[in-house]
This record gives structure tokens, C-alpha cells and sequence, in this order.
């Protein structure tokens, strides 16, 4: 069986969650094929938990979207714009009749392989990186956010001690502000400034 980030011709089983963060209900449609199908995973949970008292600016970017959790969590608690991007089409698909489910229109949703289809330059950038995708790619997300931040942007990230979250860290640091902001059952959220 292929991997969340690959477009495979799985057989569709969608399926419909509902979940509380920040004191707000939320519903989303998840299907084979995407990251955390079974619902709302821990790490984004305490990602969304954890920042979403930052000030994200006006314009946020959510890497690696899935079927839409993040940007569509924080985009309308916030009140602000988002732009979603993926490269699995199944979870781009989902990601849209979520942001619809959710009431929430603040959005441009589209595919782009990393960084590949972003023309423009963000407040904020957010990413549950796909760790099964490999460290290149992970590094390409992490280490080009920068690339697409306004001057004073923020990129946010969750990653889990035992996929690296030290080396990570410790390369991050190379090139950003690094702090961590949460430890919990060995995920990090880290904030990264430049």
C-alpha cells in the first residue's frame, strides 16, 4: 500500500469526524489514502493548540495540508486568510469540502509539490511535515520556508523526538531563531523566526 503523500487509485472509504479544538467543533471528511485518516492526530492537535495564541499575522500557509485540519482550524478561530497546499489530490479534494463543511471561505487551496506552485510570501507558515516522505522533503519544507516569509514570518512545525526532532532542530538552528514551544509525548512544536 502507498503512502499518504503519493496519488494512488485507492478505493474511497470516506468518512466523517467531528472534533473539538480550542472549544470549537469542527467536522472533517477523511478518506484512505490520507495522513490520519482516523481523525485528528495528536501532533496537529497541540500544533493548533500550542500557537494558536501567536499572533499568525494575516496570511498563513499550511505545507503539506491533508484533508485541511490545520489551515481550516486556525484560519477561522483566527479570522484570517489561508492558502492550503498538498500533493496528494485525494486530500486537496477533501481539504475543500472540509473548508466547506466548516464554513470557512478564507481559503486557496491547491496542489504544489513543496514550494513548487507559491508565488507569494506568507505571515506565517505551518506544517505537520510529511515525515514518511523522507528527510529531503521534510528538510525542503523546513529549510525553504524562509524563502516565503514575509520579513518579520513565523513558521511553526511539530515533529516527534524519535523522527529526528534533535538533528532537526539542530540544523534549523543553522539558519532560524529556533524555539520550542510544547514538549508533550515526544512531540515538539518549535516557532522559527529569521
Amino acid at each position: 500500500m502507498g503512502q499518504y503523500f503519493e496519488n494512488e487509485k485507492l478505493p474511497s472509504k470516506v468518512q466523517k469526524k467531528e472534533v473539538i479544538v480550542c472549544d470549537e467543533k469542527f467536522v472533517f471528511y477523511t478518506d484512505n489514502g490520507v495522513f490520519s485518516k482516523d481523525g485528528l492526530d495528536f501532533g496537529s492537535r497541540l500544533l493548533i493548540e500550542t500557537i494558536v495564541s501567536e499572533d499568525l499575522g494575516n496570511h498563513i500557509l499550511d505545507v503539506g495540508c491533508g484533508y485541511g485540519p490545520l489551515g481550516i482550524v486556525l484560519g477561522k478561530i483566527k479570522d484570517i486568510y489561508v492558502d492550503m497546499i498538498d500533493v496528494n489530490l485525494r486530500a486537496l479534494h477533501l481539504a475543500e469540502r472540509n473548508a466547506r463543511e466548516n464554513h470557512f471561505d478564507m481559503v486557496h487551496i491547491f496542489e504544489s509539490d513543496c514550494y513548487d506552485e507559491v508565488k507569494g510570501k506568507y505571515t506565517t507558515i505551518v506544517t505537520n511535515p510529511p515525515i514518511r516522505a523522507g528527510k529531503k522533503i521534510v528538510y525542503e519544507i523546513v529549510m525553504n520556508a524562509k524563502d516565503y516569509l514575509e520579513q518579520d514570518g513565523k513558521l511553526f512545525l511539530v515533529i516527534r523526538k524519535e523522527q529526528g526532532a534533535k538533528s532537526l532542530i539542530s540544523d534549523m538552528e543553522k539558519i532560524y531563531n529556533v524555539e520550542v514551544l510544547e514538549r508533550k509525548k515526544g512531540f515538539f512544536i518549535i516557532k522559527c523566526t529569521f
